[in-house]
């Protein structure tokens, strides 16, 4: 059974740089030039952001400073009253700490208004995206479809967009924090001492280095840990969404041993990345610990010289001990930013596709058309160095019932997207009524025509509302006489909520063949001008397959309809039947006719109606 090797993407695993696999852009700079032109409309409110985090981060460093020269008062009140040269000042004390605790109040409120407005923005922003992605789903070619898988277009607009979402704000706000933090504690101690400054940034490198030296051994466990993760999701899926296939082949313990394996990788690649990841915050404490140490020994001795106050020593200690901090939050940022960056060098290369040739700007009306058809040497071909259609030319007249014929593969369903310009043709004309349908707006264009296909689709709702999925206007009576005509009245009144019976997502609380009938219902609601019929009996019992037919011949009455069949017992009574192979119409007339001339059709046929006469033997 194949499996799923599709890596999971996940968002950065947090607990700094070694926090896990992040999938980098393609090209950052670009990306980032691209996500500053999108910002560009939030200029003001991001300066708001920008000034409130830098003024909150600067009152919230001032506080240990302040902080210390209570500890310093203190302890020289002490010092007096042991001297009995006086005691403690409880009014500077309280004067101080009225001061810091305004300090702190005034550091939350801006941070609170940072975050207001950062929320704000990235919502905006990402409100705004979705936005874009769902109407440059509409703009697109079908073309495009073809070449992407449904996962990958849903990816866009859920999985990247909630990492930019997720990463937006926080990588910009911890950003501004981090580097103001670190510049600004880096002041506030240089102002205490130079010597001591120079004793905690040199711890840096040191740690650094060691946590560099875990990164690049956990790293290849990070990534296994992710691939296997993709495998066992993978598998899952596949054995879940296939398991009544599993149970009738009896691949219950195959599938067993094989997530057995995906599972003990993902474990063994899990536990490694997670005992390495781990060893970095004790490294760090480790090493700042060895520093705090040598701060306090040097602090002690230049305390006893007089020439740094106990207070400044607490407030040296505080600043050592949140220096680290921000230069870890920064490496994590580096993380959220690479994967936001990817995120949305995925959104911005999708929004940048090439869109479907524009409407014309007159375009004719389509109030007045009949239903008249004209391919006129159509030439078209899903890629451009692969014609399958080289030279097509047909002319229906309204209301003819118009049979598409031939082998699979040979373009049936082809000619009817050209019909309702699902795909541009190369060369040639498609007209209606003599009008090229390219001097159509697409939307009035898809309007003239009703479509039933093999594959159905209904949507989790009412059976009301999914048969008025055909015309949203419909009243309700209008759409119970649709479902007679289409034979499904019969068979919602068996149910205890009639019309008002909710589908489920899967629609598996009806038939395969009831789910088509409300399709074709659908069709009748729409009332069009051009029918369009793709094996639209494919799944339905004979008898209701009798009953169909015959409410589509009432249907079909005055308006063009276009039959796409494979079994042609069911074509036997068209105007006329189109026998296409490769691509081009070989032998156009009747039933009747067509079996006279002794060609490919009479061919099709009889090799139908043996294998009739086989099963029945």
């Amino acid at each position: 059974m194949a499996v799923n090797n599709q890596k999971t993407r996940h968002g950065p695993m947090g607990g700094g740089p070694g926090g896990g696999f992040v999938e980098k852009p393609k090209n950052f700079k670009s990306t980032l030039k691209k996500l500053f032109n999108y910002l560009a409309r939030f200029k003001f409110m991001l300066a708001v952001v920008i000034s409130c985090a830098i003024i909150s981060t600067i009152f919230n460093i001032v506080g240990p400073k302040i902080l210390g020269n209570i500890t310093t008062e203190i302890y020289a009140g002490v010092m007096r009253m042991i001297a009995g040269t006086g005691g403690i000042d409880f009014g500077i004390i309280q004067k101080t700490v009225f001061i810091l605790l305004s300090i702190y109040i005034i550091s939350a409120a801006f941070s609170y208004i940072q975050s207001f407005v950062m929320v704000g923005v990235g919502q905006k922003f990402t409100y705004g995206l979705r936005k874009g992605i769902s109407e440059k789903i509409n703009r697109l070619p079908l073309k495009y479809f073809d070449k992407k898988t449904h996962g990958e277009v849903l990816s866009y607009i859920t999985n990247d967009v909630d990492t930019i979402a997720q990463n937006l704000n926080q990588s910009i706000t911890q950003l501004i924090t981090s580097v103001t933090t670190v510049i600004g504690i880096l002041i506030m101690m240089l102002s205490i001492s130079w010597q001591m400054a120079a004793v905690a940034v040199l711890v840096l490198p040191v740690s650094m280095l060691l946590v560099m030296l875990v990164v690049s051994k956990s790293q290849k466990y990070f990534k296994n840990q992710q691939e296997y993760l993709g495998h066992v999701n993978g598998h899952i899926e596949e054995m879940y969404s296939n398991h009544e296939l599993v149970k009738v082949f009896n691949g219950e313990k195959k599938s067993i041993e094989q997530f057995t394996g995906y599972n003990q990788t993902l474990y063994h690649a899990t536990w490694k990345a997670q005992f390495l990841s781990g060893l970095m915050q004790p490294i760090m404490e480790f090493v700042g610990n060895v520093g705090y140490v040598i701060v306090c020994i040097m602090g002690g001795f230049y305390a006893s010289q007089g020439r740094i106050t106990v207070g400044n020593i607490q407030s040296f200690i505080q600043y050592m001990r949140r220096f680290t901090q921000p230069i870890v939050q920064l490496a994590n940022v580096s993380n959220m930013l690479q994967a936001m960056i990817a995120a949305c060098e995925r959104v911005f290369e999708f929004l940048e596709e090439v869109e479907e040739v524009p409407d014309t700007q007159n375009p004719h009306s389509v109030e007045q058309i009949k239903g008249n058809v004209t391919f006129e040497n159509v030439k078209f071909g899903y890629d451009e160095d692969k014609i399958i259609m080289k030279d097509f030319s047909a002319k229906i007249e309204q209301g003819k019932k118009i049979a598409i014929v031939g082998p699979t593969g040979a373009g049936k369903t082809t000619l009817v997207k050209l019909l309702m310009r699902y795909y541009d043709i190369a060369s040639g004309e498609i007209k209606i009524d003599g009008i090229n349908i390219k001097d159509f707006k697409r939307d009035e264009l898809r309007s003239l025509f009703a479509m039933v296909l093999q594959d159905t689709w209904a949507f989790n709702g009412t059976i009301m509302e999914n048969i008025r999925y055909g015309n949203l206007e419909a009243t309700d009576e209008e759409v119970i006489q649709a479902a007679k005509l289409a034979q499904v009245d019969h068979f919602v009144r068996t149910f205890s909520d009639g019309y008002n019976t909710i589908l489920n997502e899967e629609s598996t609380n009806i038939s395969q063949g009831q789910k088509q009938l409300l399709t074709i219902a659908r069709a009748f609601l729409v009332n069009p001008k051009i029918l369009i019929l793709d094996e639209a009996t494919s799944s339905v019992d004979t008898r209701t397959e009798m009953q169909i037919q015959k409410a589509m011949a009432e249907l079909m009455k005055g308006r063009t309809s276009f039959v796409i069949a494979h079994r042609l017992s069911t074509v036997k009574d068209a105007d006329l039947i189109l026998v296409i192979k490769e691509g081009d119409i070989v032998e156009q007339g009747t039933h009747e006719e067509l079996l006279e001339k002794g060609g490919f059709y009479e061919k099709l046929y009889n090799s139908q109606f043996e294998e009739c006469r086989d099963e029945i033997a």
